[in-house]
């Protein structure tokens, strides 16, 4: 009777480490995913910030005035929201 006990114990812990040894490789191949993931994004995410950059420079280019000008605008709309939420207070 002891020794099934005890049989029965050893069964019980090898199937619980292979049942471990399972989760432990699903963890790892998650995280070898999620950081895949976050490369690809980082990488897209600089790919895009260099093409908008790109595409400023062109419209620049293009058109001088109407940006300098659209430029002063924001300048103003900005400086007149910050001063007013400044002298609410």
């Amino acid at each position: 009777m002891a020794e099934n006990i005890v049989e029965k114990a050893e069964a019980q812990v090898a199937e619980s480490m292979r049942k471990l040894t399972r989760a432990t490789s699903a963890m790892a191949e998650a995280i070898d995913e999620g950081v895949g993931a976050i490369k690809h994004a980082v990488k897209r995410s600089g790919d895009l910030a260099e093409e908008m950059m790109d595409d400023t420079t062109q419209r620049v280019k293009r058109h001088p005035v109407g940006t300098m000008v659209a430029t002063f605008s924001v300048g103003i709309i900005v400086g007149g929201l910050i001063s007013w939420m400044v002298s609410r207070k």
